[in-house]
């Protein structure tokens, strides 16, 4: 924490990123972060390579985040938030890792613990809270609008605070947040109450591809690249919807299979994480834990990785292939994936 404070003193223009297809969290601790280091008097740029799921407008300076970086010759720090590998942040990951002072930020089990010095706690409930705690270090007044930004990624990242991330000094941090101005029935009524009649409709779709593993404890969800044409929405909406297939009756894990765009580079949903961004890799994984197994060894198995209960991978095999694969990695290595 001191070698970040005096980094982020010591730097004039800082790029703040944070990973492709964003959640809340990655999307709530870059505003935060961004909106005090502006207050401070630091020139700042925020960036993240997806479009911002429409969800999250009502977040203040949400259109101030930029997908389009020109160069990063005029930044002397770089802090990369909610990523395993600096990859994660896509396309540009190679040119930002160039800037000469990498600051890594993250709560990811399987942080590659990347860059110039690093904020990493696995135990931490999300990302903005470890950006709760960098502003508190560095003296820094929390106002609404940055209040709101943090609470909004420890809401979404510990799924309403029904996730075993959450713990007792999260609370103790969201009473702080509401002591600055955070009205959560608002918050909640932004993330939970609004959707689409294109996200409703894809949802429906997801629900009707589900299968059960012939163990039963597996469950299977795919989402296509019609089935995103069909109804007009994109791979950002799919954000939640693993959590369905993860409620069923006994299952242990849930497999979220997401096909990606053709001569694309990969995308990624929400806790995951991968060793790069390949443009042939044909689908995207999400894994979900009941809390009993830990699914981060699943993914790291496939060059991935994340969270105990969420993580996720890339991959180019067919589906057919990486479905029977998944399957046999669980009922063989089940011992191996017990989360402690």
């Amino acid at each position: 924490m001191e070698q970040i404070v005096r980094n982020i003193w010591n730097s004039h223009q800082i790029l703040l990123a944070s990973h492709e297809n964003p959640d809340g969290d990655a999307i709530g601790a870059l505003l935060a972060l961004g909106l005090f280091l502006e207050s401070i008097g630091k020139k700042i740029i925020m960036y993240n390579a997806s479009p911002i799921p429409a969800v999250y407008n009502f977040l203040p300076c949400v259109d101030t985040i930029t997908s389009k970086l020109n160069s990063v010759k005029p930044y002397d720090a770089a802090i990369i938030l909610d990523c395993g590998n600096i990859d994660r942040v896509g396309e540009m990951a190679d040119k930002i890792s160039r800037i000469p002072v990498i600051i890594n930020i993250d709560h990811h089990i399987t942080n590659t613990l990347f860059g110039t010095c690093h904020l990493v706690d696995p135990e931490a409930c999300a990302s903005a809270a470890l950006v709760f705690h960098l502003i508190n270090e560095m003296g820094g007044k929390i106002s609404k609008d940055i209040a709101t930004c943090i609470y909004t990624g420890i809401l979404t990242d510990t799924g309403s605070f029904r996730f075993s991330n959450t713990k007792k000094r999260t609370f103790s941090i969201c009473e702080d947040l509401m002591s600055c101005g955070v009205e959560p029935f608002e918050v909640a009524r932004h993330v939970y109450g609004t959707y689409s009649l294109g996200r409703i409709k894809l949802l429906n779709m997801a629900l009707e591809s589900i299968e059960i593993s012939p163990n039963g404890k597996l469950s299977f969800m795919t989402l296509t690249q019609k089935m995103l044409k069909e109804t007009g929405t994109h791979p950002e909406d799919a954000d939640g919807v693993i959590n369905y297939a993860r409620r069923i009756e006994d299952i242990k894990i849930a497999v979220l299979i997401q096909e990606l765009e053709d001569n694309h580079p990969a995308t990624y949903s929400n806790g995951s994480c991968s060793t790069g961004s390949c443009s042939d890799d044909k689908y995207h994984v999400s894994l979900r834990s009941n809390g009993k197994i830990d699914v981060a060894k699943i993914a790291m198995a496939f060059g991935g990785g994340g969270h105990i209960n969420a993580s996720g991978f890339t991959t180019k095999a067919g589906l057919g292939e990486l479905k029977n694969m998944i399957t046999e990695m669980a009922d063989k290595n089940s011992e191996l994936c017990i989360a402690n």
